[in-house]
């Protein structure tokens, strides 16, 4: 994972958001192919492509939601669109979001580039070694904000953390977001191998089975 300098971001032709939203920031930072690159608490982020255990999890939870699609499901799955955090000047790139199955149709129907919280009913990250901390809870005071700060002050509803470290290996669902502090107020969690049961309005259960830890 690479953290732009004010050096770096002060030779950019624009913000680094107006590039990010226009999608040239990459070029200009020069990310080698497969980056992910996100502005996270105003700095950018650039993150090696995640690799097959990464992808597993976030296969398998798309896989629970598409069996339980029927005729009255009303969630469709989203990954790898980017999510503009309008008037905040951040912009991340989600592992996986939910939207409803009408807000999915109307965005693809209209051509648009990013998404924006709105239209998101819940995220999901899946973390890796080289850059757990931007999508984890801030530990401490004074830390700088992350991914979870992010989507809380943007009052996406459901935020799922797939935490991979070693220390942690659960899946925590933080509910009940809170604009003005930018925290989630309530969670609960799974340790590896228990089964995932997301609550109203999903009412999705979730296989973590063979999820394990990073090994690097």
């Amino acid at each position: 994972m690479k953290v732009l300098s004010d050096e770096e971001l002060s030779l950019l032709p624009d913000t680094p958001y107006n590039l990010w939203v226009r999608g040239e920031l990459a070029d200009h930072v020069d990310a080698p192919e497969g980056s992910r690159v996100e502005i996270i608490g105003g700095k950018v982020v650039v993150s090696p492509p995640p690799g097959f255990p990464h992808n597993a999890i976030a296969s398998d939870i798309t896989l629970a939601f598409n069996r339980a699609f029927g005729p009255d499901f009303p969630w469709r799955t989203d990954n790898g669109t980017m999510m503009s955090l309008v008037g905040v000047g951040d912009g991340f790139v989600p592992d996986l979001m939910l939207l409803e199955q009408d807000v999915f149709l109307a965005a693809q129907r209209s051509g648009i580039r990013t998404l924006v919280p709105d239209q998101i009913e819940m995220v999901v990250e899946i973390t890796s070694y080289s850059n757990a901390k931007n999508d984890q809870e801030p530990a401490g005071r004074g830390r700088p904000n992350t991914k979870w700060n992010g989507y809380a002050g943007a009052e996406i509803p459901y935020y799922l953390l797939v935490d991979r470290s070693p220390k942690v290996s659960r899946s925590i669902l933080y509910t009940i977001p809170d604009h003005g502090l930018g925290a989630y107020l309530h969670q609960e969690s799974w340790a590896f191998g228990e089964t995932i049961r997301l609550p109203d309005p999903f009412d999705v259960e979730i296989s973590s089975t063979h999820w394990k830890p990073w090994d690097k």
